[in-house]
């Protein structure tokens, strides 16, 4: 398992009873994690300090409750990158923070590949969400077109990328359905060094496009090999859905990529460390296939 554990302004405090209390800079939250199957907790004396929990229904999604006074909106660094957070529906605060381990891996890798090739590394970025890894990598000075159906977390993700000090930096917004965007790129002769997607279990396109994962994952890796370069650098795939192993996205890389581009495959679990704690959160999936 890759862990997160370079955070300064993130940190699990502790993890019980479904729910995991994090300090986001300042502000601390409870928010539901499945994973969390124990009643045990190891420090009952921080739950007392909660700014806000999320419930969830039983009737399916849930809400925030708001103990303590505290900014609708608030920035948290990683290194040299700052991002926006607040909260959202469904949980969500606008940035999964054991992505880290990919950040730091993706900007490592484009750095020592920039030292040696004349032209700007592009990076693909597909369902980019809030732009996590778009302001990674063009941080490491790679060029980025970040896609995502929704205009509210593409507003999001620009907002991360000027507040990273990034704004001047080579990057495209695209808001629409990612397939509908690889077919356009495969059809006008664009090409990327590098594809990364974090596809949902479930989704809609910008215009209703249905999208799953056990039935449209594959395809969508097969159609993103159209657009590589001819000499690609990596290939990320993130993944939450549950009941998938990391070894099934691993196969699919072999199966795809790997069948055209001859490099390196590695996959598994991603995971944050519990403060003060041996305890480790499993947090998702990913497959990385590089050139090596």
């Amino acid at each position: 398992m890759k862990i997160a554990n370079n955070w300064d302004t993130y940190k699990i405090l502790d993890m019980a009873d479904g729910q995991k209390l994090e300090k986001w800079g300042d502000i601390i939250l409870s928010r539901p994690d499945p994973q969390i199957i124990w009643k045990q907790k190891s420090f009952p004396e921080k739950w007392q300090k909660i700014n806000a929990v999320y419930h969830r229904s039983k009737t399916g999604g849930g809400s925030w409750e708001f103990y303590k006074k505290m900014p609708q909106s608030w920035q948290i660094k990683y290194k040299n990158l700052t991002f926006n957070i607040k909260p959202m529906g469904f949980k969500h605060t606008g940035l999964f923070p054991e992505q880290a381990v990919n950040w730091d891996w993706m900007i490592e890798t484009i750095k020592k590949a920039q030292e040696k090739r004349k032209e700007k590394i592009k990076v693909l970025n597909l369902f980019a969400y809030t732009g996590g890894a778009t302001v990674a990598c063009l941080s490491a000075g790679a060029s980025v077109c970040h896609v995502d159906s929704s205009k509210g977390m593409t507003t999001w993700a620009k907002e991360n990328v000027t507040s990273s000090g990034l704004a001047d930096k080579p990057v495209r917004f695209i808001v629409d359905d990612v397939i509908k965007f690889v077919n356009r790129e495969i059809r006008r002769g664009n090409t990327y060094d590098a594809v990364i997607m974090d596809p949902p279990s479930y989704g809609r396109g910008a215009k209703g496009e249905v999208w799953q994962f056990e039935d449209n994952l594959y395809d969508l890796v097969e159609l993103c090999t159209k657009v590589l370069s001819k000499n690609p650098l990596f290939f990320l795939i993130n993944s939450y859905t549950t009941g998938i192993s990391s070894k099934v996205l691993e196969d699919i890389l072999q199966l795809t990529v790997n069948k055209n581009y001859h490099g390196e495959i590695e996959s598994g679990e991603i995971g944050l460390p519990m403060e003060n704690s041996k305890l480790i959160l499993p947090c998702g999936i990913y497959a990385r296939w590089s050139k090596g």
